[in-house]
This record gives structure tokens, sequence and C-alpha cells, in this order.
């Protein structure tokens, strides 16, 4: 006999049928005349994460929202990921409400702003950026995808079909958006954690939220100190990771103890690892990548971090 009871799945069912963990995010867009709309999501997520030309963002919402309105008519947001301060959640709670206006809501508001970096660098117009958001997302919709590109705003009141599969309007009131990674924002002290080595005391306070649960209200959870758990640590042999550097390439190969130093390295990953290898080798006119190769690749690796 089963020991879990069967739930009805519903609409919404993330937060009506489901005790959901989510991020608590404040998405910036811009209106006509210019100025920057602020609204909370929690259906955000990573997308593309590996192996295409660009990294991409998932974002779920209503079609007639202020922010999906917004991005059928211009393409540009900012994911800000807030603290999660009592004050901070209230806030985003008071911007949250359906329907609406951003000449409403923002004078009101009393989250502060800053120009974009992108902005300032290009003068391209983009939504701004929280001043005290932990980290930010700059981001463009990528419209050619799934045919969505002339999806329009001005449907307020629902779509019509025919509806896409899984970017632009896809049913009469939802809309997904695939969100082009235009630039990762971060405040220095978290920066330089990631670039130095995190540990338990360096992540930052982002909240945790349960959506609107009973009509009443919104629920969140407050960062707890981190607990490390330590990875299996699953050395592979020098002939399988050999196995897999011959077919990488056929004139650049590898020394026995250049491959020493990836035998680490969790297989699923071994040959992203290996072409990376193969293509400083070819950069640099080298045919037999050498312990000490690896060595300047990986110093390469770092910088490269370290300027991100």
């Amino acid at each position: 006999m089963s020991s879990f009871e069967n739930l009805r799945v519903v609409d919404n069912f993330y937060q009506t049928s489901l005790f959901f963990p989510m991020p608590t995010v404040v998405i910036s867009t811009l209106c006509e005349d210019g100025s920057t709309t602020l609204g909370p999501y929690s259906l955000v997520q990573p997308y593309y994460i590996a192996g295409k030309e660009y990294y991409a963002m998932l974002l779920c919402c209503r079609n007639s929202s202020n922010t999906a309105q917004n991005i059928l008519r211009n393409g540009k947001c900012v994911i800000n990921f807030v603290d999660d301060n009592p004050k901070t959640f209230k806030e985003c709670v008071k911007l949250s409400w359906p329907g609406d206006k951003p000449e409403d809501k923002m004078p009101k508001c009393k989250f502060v702003l800053e120009p974009s970096q992108i902005q300032e660098e290009t003068g391209e117009q983009r939504p701004m950026v929280l001043r005290d958001a932990i980290q930010a997302i700059e981001c463009t919709w990528v419209r050619e995808l799934d045919n969505a590109q002339n999806d329009q705003p001005g449907q307020l009141s629902g779509y019509e079909p025919p509806y896409h599969d899984f970017n632009g309007i896809t049913s009469q009131f939802g809309a997904h958006f695939i969100l082009k990674v235009d630039r990762i924002l971060m405040k220095k002290k978290y920066s330089d954690a990631i670039i130095n080595g995190v540990k338990a005391g360096d992540f930052p306070p982002l909240p945790v939220d349960y959506g609107y649960r009973d009509s009443k209200n919104f629920w969140f959870h407050r960062k707890r100190r981190m607990r490390a758990e330590l990875l299996p640590m699953r050395k592979a042999s020098l002939e399988s990771v050999r196995y897999a550097a011959d077919r990488v390439d056929d004139k650049i190969k590898f020394t026995d103890d250049a491959l020493e130093t990836i035998l680490n390295v969790p297989r699923v990953f071994l040959p992203v690892v290996l072409r990376g290898c193969v293509d400083w080798a070819r950069e640099n006119n080298v045919e037999l990548i050498t312990a000490e190769h690896m060595q300047i690749i990986n110093d390469k690796r770092a910088k490269e971090k370290n300027k991100k």
C-alpha cells in the first residue's frame, strides 16, 4: 500500500498541489516611455547552460503582465536577485498585484535603481538594475526561437491561437521567454568568493519562496548557514582518460603526465575539458600537450575567470 496521498493536479499546480521551493527575483523591464518598471517572479531558471553559442534563462509569466508586454515590445530585461530581509520581501509583495500599472506602483516603490552597465557602455536603451540586488542578469529575449518573432504586445484580455510550444505566447494567458544572458552582475563580496573559493559563510542571503498558496499570504524562507557535503572522489584510470583523449583530435595528442592532471575531472565533463585543451594547442601550434602545457592552460582559465 502506498505511503502517499494522491493530490489533484490543478491550475498553478506548483503552488496549489506541491510545496515547491523557488527563487525570488525582481525583473526590470522598459515601459513605452523609456522608464523602468519592476515585477517580482519565481518561475525563472537556467535554460541553455552549455554547448550553445550563448547561455540563456527561462521566464514563465502571464502574457498580460507589464513584464511580458514590455519584453514583447523591446525584448530587454534584468533578472535581479534580492536579499532575504523581510522588508525586501514585503516590497516584492507590494509590486506583485496583477493589473497594477507602472505609473501607479513605481512612485511608491522603495527599491533604488541604477543604470545598466551595457547602456552606459554602448548607449543602447536598457532597463535599470536594482542597486540593492545581490546579483543581476541582463538579458535579451531570443525572439526567433519557436518562430515567436511576430508576437506583439497589446492583447491584455488574452491571446488567440495558434500558440508556440516553448517561446513567446504559449497559451491564452501564458508566455515563456527564452532570455539570452548578456551579462552577469554581482556585488564584489560575492564575486570575490566565487573567484577565490566559496566557504559556508560566503553564500549570499537569497530567499526561497513557496508561492501564493492560500489566497492570503506569500510564504518565504530566509537563508540559514550552509552545510557542506564532500563530493565522492572517483579518480579515473589513465587508460580510460587516454581512450577519450586519443579520439578528440587526429593530430594533437597528450602525454601521460598531461592526462594525469585531469584524472579527477568527472567523466561527463571530460570531453569539454579535452576539447578546450586541443583548441589551445591549435592556437599555439602545439601537437603534443604536456603537463607544463596543462599548467599554462589552467592559468589561462583562471585569469579569464577572474576577469569575469
